[in-house]
């Protein structure tokens, strides 16, 4: 059955090639993907992602459905690489790659973004057809608050920080970024207020509306506090907390009304 889902990001387990029965599920829809795509559609609402939970070719078919249902309007990420981002692009009529485990590299027994990887992807599919999710987990060391890009649907932490000089290096090759605060993610208990500081902070010029955060979305007010927070330079997105995915905190209709005012 090709089902959409919310999950809280925190529990997921094993790798990118399954989807373990222990990860936490706060939504399973019994509406098909192409529900959703035509909703986005209806509503003029851009940039929309779609990730895969595994390599499990249903899947697969349940983007693809999304994707064909509004052509050219809907990110897709989940076990894309360089072998097939093309082909989600260019058949599947995907607006957008997302990218995050396959661009990174074993370095001395730990994981590091592999430059070289993200130079010849950009490449491939155009820099205005990829995003990099750098979604992270906070660590906090001697007093000291980092936010560690996580991958392996965020069990594993790489070697790489947020910070401005990392983020301005790998918006060279990327035309967004995509950024779940996983310790928060699905839980709908408020955003990472700091990260999303952080971020407006750190947000490389043209990339002004160009970075998405995700995690504890819980109110429609968080769309106005994380504008106020990044100084207008970060976007905002709801998963769980929404009507549309079983939530009763946020309905669609309240972020359609906030999006055409703003």
């Amino acid at each position: 059955m090709l089902s959409v889902k919310q999950i809280v990001g925190g529990t997921l387990t094993g790798d990118d090639l399954t989807h373990d029965a222990s990860t936490k599920e706060n939504f399973v829809s019994t509406k098909p993907s192409s529900f959703y795509a035509q909703l986005y559609k209806d509503n003029q609402v851009n940039g929309c992602h779609v990730i895969k939970l595994g390599t499990n070719p249903v899947n697969d078919e349940a983007a693809k459905l999304a994707c064909l249902t509004w052509p050219g309007h809907l990110q897709v990420g989940g076990g894309i690489t360089d072998e097939n981002a093309l082909e989600w692009l260019d058949h599947h009529k995907a607006s957008h790659v997302i990218l995050t485990s396959w661009l990174f590299s074993d370095n001395k027994g730990q994981k590091e973004l592999d430059w070289q990887k993200l130079k010849s992807v950009s490449q491939l599919v155009g820099k205005h057809r990829l995003i990099v999710d750098l979604s992270c987990r906070t660590v906090v060391s001697d007093g000291t608050t980092d936010w560690v890009v996580a991958m392996n649907k965020w069990q594993t932490l790489t070697q790489n920080k947020l910070s401005k000089e990392f983020l301005l290096q790998v918006s060279e090759y990327c035309d967004e970024f995509l950024i779940h605060a996983a310790d928060v993610e699905g839980l709908c208990n408020g955003i990472d207020e700091h990260l999303v500081q952080k971020l407006g902070d750190w947000c490389p010029s043209g990339f002004e509306g160009k970075i998405v955060y995700a995690g504890g979305a819980r109110l429609v007010g968080d769309l106005d506090k994380v504008q106020q927070l990044s100084n207008g330079k970060v976007d905002l997105t709801y998963g769980s907390s929404l009507d549309i995915f079983g939530g009763d905190l946020v309905k669609f209709d309240e972020v359609v009304a906030w999006n055409k005012r703003s």
